[in-house]
């Protein structure tokens, strides 16, 4: 049986949300934002912070697999769903749920800037530290964690926990 230790609030995620929606919002006040989601895992985090941007913002989303039933990733990166509109000359901000080995983010990124986006930055809930592949550059962080395998919050493990209201350390027996 899984047992679950919560971690992070849903109260903390909400004030830090609400921190990082200020921050884009005056960093991207008078430009054309389109907000990138990853899904799955990214569905909470980027509902809740789209609402603490204040400027008029367009969405889309890409799914990509680097994980499969595992706790950690795989490193190969499969592009499940690719964006519907053209990001050529537009401002770009991947919101993600987590960055931990960067794999998967390195690759988006690489994949994405050759479509010449005008800026392409990302917006993570959770980074968790000292554990990149490679390096990745997140502008914008909600936390920063440990190694520890988090779910909850859009995070999950197998398919289950994403619907948790915080976030939390899945521990199995």
């Amino acid at each position: 049986m899984d047992s679950i230790n919560p971690f992070i609030s849903g109260e903390q995620i909400a004030v830090r949300l609400q921190e990082m929606g200020k921050r884009i919002t005056a960093d991207y006040q008078g430009r054309d934002l389109l907000i990138v989601g990853v899904l799955k895992g990214t569905f909470m985090v980027m509902a809740d912070l789209a609402r603490q941007i204040k400027l008029p913002t367009q969405f889309d989303y890409m799914a990509v697999s680097s994980y499969g039933a595992a706790t950690k990733t795989s490193g190969v990166v499969r592009v499940l769903k690719d964006l519907e509109q053209e990001i050529a000359g537009r401002h770009v901000l991947i919101c993600e749920d987590i960055v931990d080995s960067g794999l998967t983010l390195n690759y988006l990124m690489k994949s994405l800037r050759v479509r010449g986006p005008a800026s392409l930055e990302i917006a993570a809930l959770l980074f968790k530290e000292g554990i990149q592949r490679v390096p990745v550059d997140v502008k914008y962080v909600g936390f920063r964690i440990g190694p520890e395998f988090v779910v909850g919050y859009g995070l999950d493990y197998d398919g289950k926990y994403r619907n948790l209201p915080y976030v939390g350390i899945l521990s199995q027996s």
